[in-house]
């Protein structure tokens, strides 16, 4: 099962419905707990665990990935897809040098939007300013996240600066808003696009495999899609584009 972390097996407090029995998953740098899982969550990944080899499919880093207190032993896929990370730890270093060429590539067009999207907030007073998301000395994409945790100022940064720049000069780019996060990614950085390498190494190592693909965001739903099955968590993004909303 490749599955997304972040709102999927756990999520900030202020996100859990249910505020009984509630555990610390994730960290801070600090080691302040920022992530917790609740009751049901927990039961669902054991039941998964039982019978599943679980590979985490995250936009988290490394060093993120790191400060979750969840035991993944077999492939890891952070960054939004750019580095694949080996059972034990170490780098793919063949599909890193694949990404790095792409994002190498990409690195222009994410400089652009970063101006755009910090002269449209200082013009009209927003707070929030775009961060370069780099990893394994690479690349990969930006995020805005509105200090006031005010959804509206990200959805204007989008309607407003974004979205005509994405229908012009960026064409080759891609924009995700879910909550208090913003992205701005190349076409090219797709968790699909990892899944099917480490589906292949996984063929190649064990035989024919069934896989399940499980996320909470639209920016999920490509890789989901590149499974056999798919798990959507109730009440979240994707949920209430899809089956909530038959």
């Amino acid at each position: 099962m490749f599955v997304d972390l972040d709102d999927t097996l756990f999520q900030t407090l202020g996100k859990c419905v249910d505020s009984d029995d509630l555990r610390p998953a994730a960290y801070l740098k600090d080691g302040s707990a920022i992530s917790y899982t609740t009751p049901r969550q927990r039961a669902f990944f054991e039941m998964m665990s039982a019978s599943m080899t679980l590979i985490p499919s995250t936009a988290r880093n490394r060093d993120a990935l790191n400060r979750v207190d969840l035991p993944f032993s077999n492939y890891s896929i952070i960054d939004y897809g750019g580095v694949v990370l080996e059972p034990g730890g170490t780098v793919d270093e063949f599909w890193l040098e694949t990404m790095r060429s792409d994002m190498n590539n990409a690195l222009s067009g994410l400089q652009a939007a970063m101006e755009i999207i910090d002269g449209y907030s200082g013009k009209i007073g927003l707070k929030g300013r775009s961060r370069l998301i780099e990893d394994c000395a690479t690349p990969f994409y930006i995020v805005v996240k509105d200090p006031d945790k005010n959804d509206a100022n990200l959805e204007q940064i989008e309607c407003e600066a974004l979205a005509p720049w994405i229908a012009t000069a960026g064409k080759d780019f891609f924009i995700h808003r879910n909550g208090n996060n913003l992205a701005v990614l190349p076409k090219t950085l797709n968790k699909a696009r990892a899944v099917e390498h480490v589906r292949s190494r996984l063929l190649s190592e064990h035989g024919e495999i069934m896989t399940i693909g499980m996320g909470d965001s639209k920016s999920d739903a490509r890789f989901m899609a590149a499974c056999d099955y798919a798990l959507i968590p109730n009440g979240t993004q994707l949920a209430k584009l899809t089956v909530a909303a038959l």
